[in-house]
């Protein structure tokens, strides 16, 4: 009942959520559950290296912005008929080599995705939390 209260293609913050709770949401609707702690991450490259060993990513990700895109979007939705998706992102670096401007586009990629999935009728939720 947790994802009937989040709108179906949104990028937000965890808030009150619980990484628990999200995981048991997802896994009640048969959804993916994608989640990646960046407690460790301090730059865009460790951002970029944890989200793909997390998330299993190709050998050929090309650990940039648009390759994330690509992975989060066209790889999977060739895979065949995807159930939607709950991401969640927690501890995202906030530190001179990870600013505002780094967090914002990193996030701008999850929304364009939630952009894509909502085309096509597929929930994408992506909740995020700051360190």
């Amino acid at each position: 009942m947790l994802l009937q209260t989040v709108r179906p293609n949104i990028v937000q913050s965890i808030r009150a959520y619980r990484v628990e709770d999200l995981a048991q949401a997802a896994q009640a609707v048969g959804q993916h559950f994608l989640y990646v702690n960046l407690t460790a991450a301090q730059s865009k490259q460790d951002v970029l290296d944890a989200i793909a060993a997390a998330f299993l990513f190709p050998p050929h990700f090309g650990k940039n912005l648009d390759a994330l895109y690509d992975c989060m979007t066209d790889l999977v939705h060739k895979s065949g008929p995807q159930p939607g998706f709950v991401v969640v992102l927690e501890q995202l670096p906030d530190n001179p080599r990870f600013d505002r401007e780094a967090r914002e586009q990193l996030l701008d990629v999850f929304r364009d995705a939630a952009d894509f999935w909502g085309e096509r009728k597929i929930p994408f939720r992506c909740f995020y939390s700051f360190q």
